[in-house]
């Protein structure tokens, strides 16, 4: 075995492992190697000037196709001796020589050519170089082949080229594609064309709207050139922030979007709370083994909006503090808006309310008092059970004097919304919790978002290191017309500074015009300015108009969302605007629809 290892290792080279098995160079349209069928196009003229880079279509499309180019410096003292020869003849031929228009047209273009690239030559300091451009077209088959060719063809004509099919030079130009730096003379003779140094610029390959985010989750593929889109929406040296704003008519895909990003979230152990207003996510909860919580009349699960949890401490303020602050939101969806003397009625109740459970603004009072006698050394934060509930709230208030609070909070008592009357009932320590509401009726369910709103809150700032997200559904529901100020900025503060505790906020919905329908849309825009990422899937007339008020998007764009098909998105990803076709395993689907 010895001596046949050492007879390998001295027949078998690193390149006769590379080298294929079967080359056939006979056809003169194409080249065939090893099954794969290639066939070259030079590039031989182009524009006069270029305004943007001019390989991007190229480059974008989803053809298999090698490009290379190759950038040959010339001398500059004989070429500007050249220039200034051409220079001399050509002015004599246009002061002296015949009268021809079309002869005096090119020749004057020849010669203000020559002009402009003599003196950025010795004014500016720039350099001549010899353009050679290739381009290798790869396929499965013939028939592929062609219609491949065709179509780069039909690009690089759109984008101003002209090109020359490689037939007789097939080996040569698959030789010149490879990475061995060789472009034979014959090549050379028909594709050299001359650029000026800034000129260069403009030929930069290295250039695609792609995203590929080294930490980044699947997202879906670019429609354009089929190339992966992966992001990283945690990264806070890329994107300003994790925000992302999900906008699609139903059925247009976006929940189905926000399921896959759950899953794929989940596989990298990262907190998600989501509040449900429709019922679409029970099947996330029951396949990803998260905590399914339903509030309603039938439901035996219990939220009360009074619990003070130890991480609810806001910076600045104590805990009775910031929770009076919070319960002011609630209780103005309830009670609408308020003038300051019901505000500070309703504080006062509130505060007395908390007192005769024996919380005060002290923040000691929200922890146990250690028995007489016992020694306690890590002190213990009160229970739910030792809070108060809304039927607490309403026994002190006065029959006469607070008839107006006392009838607003009855049905929350005694009447249909009894259930939010109780102690929260339920552990909230799964990294994936799913908030169904959609028992509450179309009426209350803003009561329940912003409940839960609030107790996911308190989650995402206990550990600033733990990446989580927060999925706001129907969001209109909190910042729209329908909610209250109070609320709004309470959500809109969320989004502001969720970035600093590692959370993302996403705001969901399919009613964008309801969005922006409170105070002449300054909560929905300003939620919309603090999302790094926004997807647009399909919307109405309507509802396109309004977003191009509030979002910075072109005609072009305005007229792809319209257009789109359902799982397809416009995506903003930081400056990049992308059209993205949201893609998923069929072991995905399974899981979550």
């Amino acid at each position: 075995m010895e001596k046949i290892e050492n007879f390998l290792k001295g027949t078998i080279s690193t390149k006769d492992k590379l080298a294929p098995s079967f080359m056939n160079f006979t056809n003169p349209q194409f080249v065939e190697i090893d099954g794969k069928f290639y066939a070259g196009l030079l590039i031989v003229d182009y524009y006069r000037e270029y305004s943007e880079i001019v390989f991007r279509n190229l480059i974008n499309s989803n053809v298999n196709v090698n490009i290379s180019i190759f950038y040959e410096k010339q001398d500059a003292y004989k070429a500007i001796k050249d220039l200034t020869y051409a220079i001399g003849n050509t002015g004599v031929d246009l002061k002296f020589g015949n009268t021809n228009k079309e002869d005096i047209d090119l020749a004057a273009f020849s010669y203000n050519d020559a002009k402009y690239i003599r003196k950025e030559m010795q004014v500016n300091n720039e350099d001549l170089y010899n353009l050679h451009t290739y381009c290798l077209v790869i396929a499965d088959d013939e028939k592929e082949l062609q219609r491949s060719l065709a179509q780069i063809d039909g690009i690089l004509q759109s984008s101003g080229f002209v090109t020359r099919k490689a037939n007789f030079r097939q080996e040569q130009t698959f030789r010149a594609c490879l990475p061995i730096m060789e472009n034979s003379q014959d090549l050379k003779e028909v594709t050299a064309r001359n650029v000026l140094t800034q000129g260069l610029a403009g030929t930069y390959p290295f250039i695609s709207s792609t995203l590929c985010d080294e930490n980044g989750i699947f997202l879906g593929s670019n429609l354009y050139n089929n190339s992966m889109i992966l992001v990283d929406r945690f990264n806070k040296n890329k994107y300003k922030n994790a925000n992302m704003c999900v906008f699609g008519t139903s059925g247009a895909g976006k929940s189905f979007y926000i399921k896959l990003l759950i899953l794929r979230y989940r596989l990298l152990g990262i907190e998600q709370y989501v509040i449900d207003p429709e019922r679409e996510y029970n099947k996330v909860a029951e396949s990803l083994d998260g905590t399914l919580i339903k509030l309603g009349p039938n439901s035996d699960t219990y939220i009360n909006i009074f619990d003070i949890r130890e991480e609810s401490i806001e910076e600045g303020n104590g805990y009775l503090s910031s929770k009076l602050l919070k319960l002011r939101g609630f209780f103005s969806l309830i009670f609408g808006e308020m003038d300051e003397e019901k505000v500070a009625i309703l504080e006062e109740k509130l505060i007395k309310t908390y007192a005769n459970k024996g919380i005060t603004f002290d923040d000691e009072s929200l922890y146990k008092q250690p028995e007489d006698g016992k020694i306690v050394i890590i002190p213990q934060f009160k229970t739910s059970e030792e809070m108060p509930i809304l039927e607490d709230l309403y026994n002190i208030l006065d029959d006469e004097k607070d008839k107006f609070f006392k009838l607003k909070l009855y049905p929350f008592i005694f009447g249909s919304l009894k259930f939010f009357n109780h102690h929260t009932s339920v552990e909230l320590n799964n990294k994936l919790i799913i908030a169904d509401i959609y028992d509450l009726g179309e009426e209350n369910l803003k009561y329940g978002m912003y409940m839960f709103t609030d107790i996911f809150w308190d989650k995402i700032k206990k550990d600033r290191n733990q990446n989580k997200a927060i999925y706001l559904d129907e969001i209109w529901r909190l910042i729209g017309v329908t909610s209250s100020e109070f609320v709004a900025s309470f959500i809109y503060k969320i989004f502001k500074t969720i970035r600093k505790f590692g959370g993302s906020a996403v705001a969901i919905t399919q009613d964008v015009s309801d969005l922006f329908s409170l105070e002449n849309g300054m909560y929905g825009k300003s939620i919309l300015n603090n999302c790094s990422l926004k997807s647009f899937f399909s919307l109405e007339e309507e509802n396109i108009l309004v977003l191009e008020k509030y979002a910075n998007i072109s005609e072009k764009e305005r007229i792809e969302i319209k257009s789109l098909k359902r799982g397809e998105s416009l995506m903003f990803i930081g400056d990049d605007h992308i059209l993205a076709k949201i893609e998923s395993s069929e072991y995905e689907k399974k899981l979550i629809i």
